[in-house]
């Protein structure tokens, strides 16, 4: 009996709901990133860039929902998170080179702030950058409780940038009922 100890299987953090969810985002990532300098293809880049957007809001609501919260899943998300807004404006900066500076500073904004950020609540202990003290940063803290606010925050962010994408290439209607069909000429994607 000795020989044959009982095995107990822990589950696979990786197969995890929630961590698949994230799988699919950075795939719907990277396949816009592959159509993004495509003009004719812009459909299938928003399409998927805001696919992969919206699922960040499920991944999360999933893990808690399944108790597969991880620390594999919480930082896939961030980075999917940070590499997709970051791809999405490097294409901007070539598509409004007049405001590439703008968005080369967004850019690592971004990236610093939610690094300084992850780095501050790793050290003080929290488990989880959104568990925030009211009394250290009230702004923060009621970003990060109040879902509807993260959210809107969120999707405001990723719908501004895709709207820039698609203006630039003058496919969608510009007022009601109006719609141009050629992208812009001083496009400069390939």
């Amino acid at each position: 009996m000795d020989s044959m100890k009982m095995v107990t299987s822990q589950p696979n953090v990786f197969l995890f709901v929630p961590n698949l969810i994230g799988y699919a985002r950075v795939f719907l990532m990277f396949l816009a990133f592959y159509y993004m300098t495509d003009t004719e293809m812009y459909k299938i880049t928003v399409g998927c860039y805001l696919l992969s957007q919206l699922l960040d809001a499920f991944d999360g609501h999933a893990a808690r929902m399944l108790g597969q919260t991880s620390k594999l899943g919480a930082m896939l998300d961030q980075l999917t998170d940070r590499c997709s807004t970051l791809g999405l404006v490097m294409a901007l900066g070539l598509l409004y080179p007049t405001w590439f500076l703008f968005f080369q500073c967004y850019a690592v904004l971004d990236i610093a702030s939610h690094w300084l950020h992850l780095t501050a609540s790793h050290y003080s202990g929290a488990t989880s950058h959104k568990q925030i003290d009211l009394s250290a940063n009230p702004l923060l803290y009621y970003y990060y409780q109040n879902r509807t606010v993260l959210f809107s925050m969120c999707a405001g962010n990723e719908v501004f940038f895709a709207a820039l994408y698609l203006l630039r290439l003058r496919r969608v209607p510009l007022w009601p009922g109006t719609v141009s069909s050629e992208p812009s000429s001083s496009c400069v994607l390939p």
